[in-house]
């Protein structure tokens, strides 16, 4: 496996596939991110929540729920590995479609998507993951703040994001994609 290069270019998901095990990255239009240094242990409380809040629900039903590090594939469609410009590993991903579900991830977009924030990833969950996965049709795409105890969800209407609102610690929310999946915020923000 070849290290990273430095230079600054437009790299495809067959550039990913020959890059170091061990380090994990991510590729938003060809441009690389890195996703070090590892989550807080606040985050990965968050994630294992809601890992498990999704998984038990999901038990026998034809969606699954996946966890970093699982590898998306987004704006694929026709596209030959050295053409895919977009894959990401977001925190968890729920795919009812099991067609998009291969040896290597999912390759399309999950019916949703969940990003944990942290300090590092804000501005890249915020704004260029929340563009690429309204391009690529993430139907809900929720942002949980894990310091601030707060999930902001989004939901795609046509072609854009339509804001549902944030919700703190005291509520509980339903997930839009899911019929009969609520989760109170309780239990998930221990």
């Amino acid at each position: 496996m070849m290290a990273i290069p430095n230079e600054k270019r437009k790299y495809s998901y067959a550039d990913y596939l020959t890059w170091s095990e061990g380090k994990r990255h991510e590729l938003i239009d060809g441009e690389i991110f890195d996703m070090s240094p590892a989550p807080s242990r606040g985050h990965q409380r968050v994630l294992r929540e809601l890992s498990t809040a999704f998984s038990i629900f999901l038990r026998d039903k034809k969606c699954e729920v996946f966890f970093a590090p699982f590898d998306v594939r987004l704006l694929t469609e026709n596209k030959h590995d050295n053409e895919i410009n977009n894959v990401v590993q977001p925190d968890l991903s729920i795919v009812c479609d099991q067609e998009k579900l291969d040896d290597r991830g999912c390759n399309g977009a999950p019916d949703m998507i969940i990003e944990v924030l942290s300090p590092s990833s804000v501005k890249l969950d915020r704004w260029k993951k929340f563009h690429l996965y309204e391009k690529a049709g993430v139907k809900e795409y929720w942002l949980v703040d894990p310091v601030n105890e707060s999930v902001e969800i989004h939901l795609l209407i046509g072609d854009y994001y339509k804001f549902q609102g944030v919700f703190t610690k005291d509520d509980s929310i339903s997930v839009h994609v899911l019929t009969g999946l609520e989760l109170d915020l309780n239990q998930i923000f221990l």
